[in-house]
């Protein structure tokens, strides 16, 4: 019999993926559920994978294709205020790789990284599976789910080496303001340790909300690991394409244990955002024009039918409040798929703090996201 590692079998299970299967195996179902954009890829990097298509067969190396890492560092400078060299760089697949290669290189058996509650489901099981110490920092609704470094600072010990940030965030919708930033950057300085900053939604950003980059701010260039992705800015979900700016020992450590992963990214995937990255901004500002349309319907019906929502400065996704109708989500997302035929995501996917609440993706159409709505009303009814 096939014996499961411990680190393995203590990994939790997610509501989405029960979710997901159900939803592939009910064409019927109207989802609020995924977390990457509906648009189709932009008609020039189409065009750019049918270039591309006989000539990307071999590895590239393992830090990613130099022109590509510089044209990220020219990003970072114009976009984030980063000053960064091509030895700063790693491109992965997706940054999601890029975030566990550097947890593995930066925390020993025991060492901790504070995380956000609620925060990305994908955060936990990265720091479990290389057996890291998490502590939670919790994200109130009172404070519109920013980060409070007072708090934060309670949870530091001398076991602490990391602080995760996500700005702009999912699930909730937050992005950190500036002076939250500095703050959360003195603690760094005060406690020495290396902050990871989940920058993945950067681009899409509503109303007066600015996304600034805690790797700009002075003196942090030398302890921010800045994360960022080709899937949300570009639609590239599918090619697994992102990377992380860092300090360059740091990026020599992830390269080589690179090697022991993946290699390298896709290099099709690595062309093509090569080819991205040279794209006007007319690409991305439609697509987070017409999310901010639906942002505006789904956050209004949403408060109307009585589910407590606040308007998300950033990311596609709503944060409702069903506390008052109950405290299980998972229970009520399921009752919802089962009776009316609409995924949502139970809060409790997103860590403890969650717990109450649900999350609902404005990535599809307005049509189906009014239908769903609809349907919502109805069972809430």
């Amino acid at each position: 019999m096939v014996h499961l590692s411990e680190r393995e079998e203590q990994l939790p299970d997610q509501a989405i993926e029960k979710l997901i299967e159900i939803m592939v195996e009910h064409p019927d179902v109207l989802s609020l559920g995924p977390g990457e954009p509906d648009f189709p890829l932009p008609k020039p990097l189409v065009a750019e994978v049918k270039r591309l298509a006989n000539a990307v067969n071999h590895y590239s190396p393992a830090g990613g294709l130099h022109d590509l890492r510089k044209a990220i560092c020219k990003k970072v400078l114009r976009d984030n205020r980063i000053k960064a060299q091509p030895e700063n760089v790693v491109v992965t697949c997706g940054s999601q790789e890029a975030l566990f290669l550097a947890a593995g290189c930066l925390l020993d058996v025991s060492e901790e990284i504070l995380v956000p509650n609620p925060g990305f489901m994908g955060f936990l099981p990265s720091f479990e599976l290389i057996n890291a110490a998490i502590d939670s920092y919790s994200l109130s609704e009172d404070n519109g789910f920013e980060p409070n470094p007072d708090d934060m600072k309670k949870l530091i010990d001398k076991k602490t080496r990391v602080i995760l940030l996500n700005s702009p965030a999912n699930p909730t919708g937050n992005v950190i303001s500036k002076k939250v930033l500095e703050e959360i950057a003195d603690l760094a300085v005060e406690h020495d340790l290396a902050i990871f900053s989940d920058e993945a939604y950067e681009k899409i950003i509503y109303d007066d909300a600015k996304h600034v980059s805690i790797g700009s701010l002075n003196g942090m260039s030398d302890r921010v690991f800045t994360f960022q992705s080709f899937s949300k800015t570009y639609a590239m979900c599918g090619f697994r394409l992102g990377y992380v700016v860092c300090p360059e020992k740091a990026a020599e450590a992830i390269k080589k244990t690179h090697i022991y992963t993946s290699i390298c990214a896709p290099t099709i995937s690595q062309k093509l955002g090569l080819k991205a990255l040279t794209l006007p901004a007319k690409y991305t500002n439609a697509m987070v024009k017409e999310y901010d349309r639906r942002r505006k319907v789904i956050v209004k019906r949403l408060n109307s039918i009585g589910l407590s929502t606040p308007n998300p400065k950033g990311a596609f996704y709503t944060f409702s409040n069903i506390k008052h109708i109950s405290n299980n989500s998972m229970k009520f997302a399921f009752n919802l798929l089962k009776k009316q035929k609409v995924a949502v995501v139970p809060g409790s996917d997103f860590g403890s703090e969650g717990e109450g609440f649900i999350r609902c993706s404005f990535a599809t159409k307005l049509p189906i996201i009014e239908k769903a709505l609809d349907r919502i009303e109805k069972f809430i009814r």
